[in-house]
């Protein structure tokens, strides 16, 4: 009996406050939809660094005749083949260099030609005027410093570049997303907090009589704030379950049917990666509502 009284108090209780009740789905379903994006694009950024930085290379550039006569860091001319065998020598005895590929002038050239083949200076670039490089595939990429350290300066050598530098604006342009995402899901979670406050308050207090009927009687304050709590945690499991039908979309939709065949490039992240978050989007649904309730109950209603 007192189960069926429950169970009919939470249904009269979503039926008074129906608008109020949808609005708390919404802010659920849209705070814990960002949540929820938001550990899939970390997730994201991880694979993504750890799939590129593994081919990161390191391009050492030699000087050439035209970096001799402009560029100061070739003032002592061009690089001469025994500083070009001393400094594969070098590399090749340092420990956290994987292995070392030697790219010629014309190499670059021809490289240069199929990348920028539709660009108008194609005409007016030489062979000559092409760097040789070295480039350089380390067991870490992390340790680019220690190459930049021992080469740069030395006799033949123009420049020390990471690839890994250009990538870096990439990941942190998505790491800067993903923390605006994540503001954006704090406020929300506010908004949400704050309408299931509201909307328990209201429902207690139209239904005062009962209550006071209830206290009467001697009914314990768990048995009256259980239909409020079931209400507001109701309320947040359909709307962790919507958040989980829109992550679910978006996965499926929006990075397996349009993102992965537009950019093959990237590894995106597996279905394996969402389905560990879902579980935890439908927990913070149900908790969340059912708490924040029970400490407007008892701040404020004092049951």
């Amino acid at each position: 009996m007192r189960a069926q009284f429950v169970l009919s108090e939470i249904g009269v209780g979503l039926r008074r406050n129906l608008t109020m009740t949808f609005a708390v789905i919404i802010s659920v379903a849209l705070s814990l939809t960002l949540f929820g994006g938001s550990l899939l694009m970390r997730d994201q950024v991880s694979s993504m660094k750890g799939y590129w930085y593994d081919k990161v290379q390191v391009s050492i550039f030699l000087c050439n005749k035209a970096d001799a006569e402009s560029d100061s860091h070739c003032a002592k001319g061009a690089v001469t083949q025994e500083q070009k065998t001393q400094i594969k020598k070098d590399l090749e005895a340092l420990p956290i260099v994987e292995k070392v590929y030697y790219e010629s002038a014309d190499q670059a050239y021809q490289r240069y030609k199929e990348q920028f083949k539709d660009s108008p200076l194609i005409s007016s670039i030489t062979p000559d005027q092409m760097q040789e490089s070295y480039r350089v595939k380390l067991r870490d990429p992390e340790k680019y410093q220690v190459i930049d350290t021992a080469f740069s300066g030395r006799p033949g050598v123009q420049s020390v570049e990471d690839q890994r530098n250009v990538l870096e604006n990439l990941f942190n342009l998505l790491s800067g997303m993903n923390y605006a995402a994540l503001g954006v899901m704090a406020l929300m979670l506010v908004v949400a907090l704050l309408l299931i406050v509201n909307t328990v308050r209201v429902s207690a207090f139209s239904r005062r009589r009962e209550i006071g009927i209830m206290r009467l009687v001697g009914a314990s304050g768990f048995y009256i704030q259980a239909p409020f709590i079931a209400e507001a945690a109701i309320a947040g499991l359909i709307g962790a379950s919507v958040s989980v039908v829109l992550i679910v979309g978006a996965k499926y939709l929006l990075i397996d049917g349009w993102l992965a065949a537009r950019i093959p490039v990237v590894n995106f992240i597996g279905w394996d990666a969402v389905i560990v978050k879902l579980p935890l989007v439908l927990a913070i649904g149900l908790l969340m509502p059912g708490l924040a309730a029970l400490f407007a109950l008892r701040k404020y209603l004092k049951v």
